[in-house]
């Protein structure tokens, strides 16, 4: 049972020789227009949410939050198949050392997603579709986990935005919430099946701060203390949206954004939050 390797995470990683006390940090690195994350547990266990629109930029701004010599990660999660969150993942299979892979199941004939799924098969790495319900384990002994929200069903025939894999982080009394490209209908979804239980104090913004996410509804249930918006400075899509923006300030989030800040890391103790910036 393949499905069991993954939910478990056994990735006993350690490095012993690094004080990272008790603290989880989450980068969302800038690298322009696209999503690439970064979770690293206080044990030293590593995953990335998406790996940006290729390029440079994401193994350079994945280089400055680790040592030179580690060149490990446990996991990557592909949300979904969209260039401008996977197609960084080329360079990361070829030069870092990725355990497993997850993804929702999209279908999608781009010839950048047909390369990476290429890459995977050649690497012979195992590979999971996510469904709702599942929980990867990053740090036992802390309580550090990423629960799968969605999709709760195969989305092989929808929008690749709509199958967008959302799944929520939990340290204690800390919580962040991701969702790709995840549209306003999903979230308001997910109101309906989870309702106060989305109440985070992270919310990385669905598809780049576009009209098409960020529903009233949602931002007045999640009640972010952050939210992040990961987007390219003047991109063509004029991303963040206001309609977006105008619904955030109405609920007092604080905004994060990567074209002003720069890549933006939170980190928690399980009780308290802070977070800094590269600019």
């Amino acid at each position: 049972m393949g499905l069991l390797v993954l939910l478990n995470l056994a990735i006993w990683y350690v490095a012993v020789w690094e004080n990272r006390g008790n603290i989880l940090k989450v980068a969302f690195l800038n690298i322009g227009q696209g999503d690439a994350i970064l979770i690293e547990a206080p044990n030293g266990n590593k995953m990335m949410i998406d790996g940006g629109p290729g390029g440079a930029a994401v193994e350079s701004e994945l280089s400055k939050q680790l040592p030179f010599y580690d060149r490990h990660l446990d996991l990557i999660i592909l949300t979904h198949p969209d260039a401008d969150h996977v197609a960084g993942f080329q360079s990361i299979l070829n030069d870092y050392q990725v355990n497993e892979v997850m993804e929702p199941g999209s279908n999608t004939d781009t010839e950048t997603y047909k390369k990476i799924e290429d890459t995977i098969t050649a690497k012979n790495l195992p590979k999971v579709l996510a469904r709702r319900g599942m929980r990867i384990i990053l740090d036992r002994r802390r309580k550090i986990y990423l629960t799968i929200l969605f999709p709760d069903r195969d989305p092989e025939t929808w929008d690749t935005n709509t199958s967008s894999i959302v799944a929520r982080l939990t340290y204690g009394h800390n919580s962040f919430l991701f969702q790709g490209d995840s549209p306003q209908m999903i979230e308001n979804y997910l109101v309906s099946l989870d309702g106060a239980n989305l109440k985070s104090d992270v919310l990385k913004a669905g598809h780049h701060g576009s009209k098409t996410s960020t529903s009233d509804l949602y931002v007045q249930t999640v009640q972010p203390v952050y939210t992040v918006i990961s987007a390219g400075l003047h991109n063509r899509y004029g991303f963040p949206h206001h309609d977006t923006i105008d619904i955030l300030n109405k609920y007092h989030t604080q905004l994060l954004k990567t074209y002003e800040l720069g890549t933006i890391v939170l980190k928690s103790n399980g009780t308290n939050l802070t977070y800094d910036s590269s600019h």
